[in-house]
């Protein structure tokens, strides 16, 4: 019975390392509270639980109805981004900003905080602890990991490529977890500001970056690379338009010092 490569570990590994070691560098050459972590695990994890329960209960009927690959699965799939992920990441954010727990500067660390909950912890440190779950279950060569074996067959083929074929899957893996490590930013970064500075155009620019999503039914009428690269490429023009949108903001005291407005 043959195992999966431990090679596969090196993608959770990279891309937690990277989660965390923006937010260590942010702690020591820029800004960062640790109470943004707080913040940015409660927007994020009822983000994540809300999206999910829909899923759950709704998922089914939509790709029974509308199949896999449609423009109405994936509005689907982008409203609930937009509207759980960057819809109640303004939310904590601006109750936050009302009550003087984040200002402005913190903008950058929201960001980074709901970039780190989705690639270091949740497709990093949980996809690494299974992989090594896979492993101790397969090398163990009982009846359990025979029935494993048998699964992971059927339902992830790709786990028992060669290293070779696996560094391929792995380079695009982390291309993808960086994209969405700059639309996290992006999105963080913007309702922030627009709730500190109740400036709502902020937030209206924020939200269409969660209609990202919309692209994940038709992940698989392109070929990888077309697909992560077109990811990326979008990624970057939601840093660009959060960066150039405040350039003024950026400029003035408020933002600088975070003095209230």
């Amino acid at each position: 019975m043959q195992n999966i490569d431990l090679i596969f570990v090196l993608q959770p590994v990279i891309v937690g390392l990277f989660s965390v070691g923006l937010i260590v560098y942010w702690r020591l050459k820029r800004t960062f509270k640790w109470s943004v972590l707080l913040y940015t695990f409660i927007a994020y994890a009822v983000a994540i639980a809300l999206k999910y329960a829909l899923q759950l209960l709704t998922a089914p009927a939509v790709l029974e109805t509308y199949g896999a690959q449609s423009i109405a699965t994936g509005i689907y799939f982008g409203l609930q981004t937009v509207i759980f992920e960057v819809g109640i990441a303004y939310v904590v954010a601006w109750y936050a900003t009302s009550r003087g727990k984040l200002d402005a500067k913190d903008a950058e660390a929201y960001g980074l905080g709901l970039a780190f909950y989705e690639n270091g912890v949740l497709l990093g440190l949980l996809p690494l602890i299974n992989l090594l779950s896979i492993y101790a279950i397969l090398s163990s060569n009982t009846s359990i990991a025979s029935m494993v074996y048998e699964q992971l067959l059927t339902a992830q083929p790709s786990l028992f490529y060669s290293p070779s074929q696996a560094l391929s899957l792995i380079g695009w893996g982390i291309l993808e977890r960086v994209s969405s490590l700059l639309f996290h930013f992006s999105w963080g970064y913007l309702c922030v500001v627009a709730a500190y500075f109740h400036k709502k155009r902020f937030l209206l620019l924020a939200l269409p970056m969660g209609f990202i999503d919309f692209l994940v039914p038709f992940a698989s009428a392109l070929t990888l690379p077309v697909f992560e690269a077109l990811i990326f490429g979008l990624s970057i023009t939601a840093v660009t338009v959060a960066i150039l949108s405040t350039r003024k903001l950026r400029l003035t005291p408020p933002l600088q010092n975070g003095e209230n407005c």
